[in-house]
């Protein structure tokens, strides 16, 4: 065991050795990793913060119920026991048509136009809160509602968040297909770089091969090459992509006000940060692994 990890400290040691006799050139390398990660990175990154917004905004969704012309107080106390007592309504208020009149004087700032009516055009109406967030279910709720004795009028955009939903799975399957690209273009990487550094190295793997060194003793420092090389561009994707969110939320207060409200990019999370570093780290030691295996394979056995 000690000598099985002394082999393995030593073989460290020397790829750490190399990587600091070139420091730019295996900084250019982890460069071009970081960069072709970047790209799938912050297409996950919006797909991920429009889905957060999209669920904020269904969950804002709401079902007008207005009432008929005729419909008396006591047909508006029905429609509130029938909507207590619904398992699918979270919630609702009651706006009375003096209340919105109210409310469409003060917010539309139009109080000449209304006080010049001859009545009341606005209806009395309910504002429901739907328990499920699926545009399919909200619209069934709708549907229903519209049955409802005294219900004139039953409305809801949903069909926004179909539309929403359809571009997120849209953006998961390119975000998919983007990985993939991108597991090929590192695995190109790898195999580009770590080739290059065996050729480099082609006396020594021979001399070394003369005095009967196993393939795993050769491969090891070219493997801890390719890992740390694949990682250290992982981690350089995810810093840039953390400083694309930065920048962009530095940009959002002023678009997020012409809207009324409040919108934060949420970052890469810490189990991410890994699973993008373990990832590219896998594909360096593949891409390193099948460089050195197809020289000594051209060698013969050891």
């Amino acid at each position: 065991m000690k000598a099985w990890l002394n082999q393995h400290r030593r073989a460290l040691a020397v790829t750490i050795g190399q990587a600091a006799r070139a420091p730019f050139a295996r900084l250019f390398q982890v460069l071009v990793i970081g960069v072709a990660i970047l790209l799938p990175l912050l297409l996950h990154l919006a797909v991920q913060n429009l889905q957060r917004l999209g669920g904020a905004t269904q969950a804002d969704a709401r079902i007008a119920l207005y009432l008929a012309p005729e419909a008396t107080g006591r047909d508006a106390d029905l429609i509130a026991a029938r909507l207590k007592a619904h398992p699918q309504v979270a919630g609702h208020r009651f706006v009375s048509r003096e209340e919105a009149l109210k409310d469409l004087r003060r917010i539309h700032d139009i109080a000449d136009l209304v006080d010049a009516l001859p009545k009341n055009p606005l209806p009395d109406a309910f504002i429901v809160r739907a328990k499920s967030t699926d545009p399919g279910a909200i619209d069934a709720l709708r549907r229903e509602a519209a049955q409802w004795p005294m219900v004139a009028l039953a409305q809801v955009d949903s069909a926004w968040a179909a539309r929403l939903d359809a571009g997120l799975r849209l953006a998961r399957t390119l975000t998919a297909g983007l990985a993939a690209l991108l597991a090929c273009a590192l695995l190109a990487i790898a195999l580009n770089t770590i080739g290059l550094q065996v050729v480099n190295r082609r006396e020594e793997i021979e001399v070394c091969r003369l005095i009967g060194a196993t393939h795993g003793f050769i491969r090891r420092p070219f493997l801890y090459a390719g890992t740390l090389q694949g990682a250290a561009g992982g981690l350089i994707g995810c810093a840039l992509a953390a400083l694309c969110v930065a920048w962009v939320n530095r940009q959002m207060p002023g678009l997020a006000a012409l809207y009324g409200t409040e919108f934060v990019v949420l970052p890469l999370g810490l189990p991410d940060v890994l699973a993008v570093t373990g990832f590219a780290a896998l594909v360096g030691w593949l891409g390193a692994w099948m460089a050195v295996s197809r020289h000594l394979w051209r060698g013969g056995p050891a």
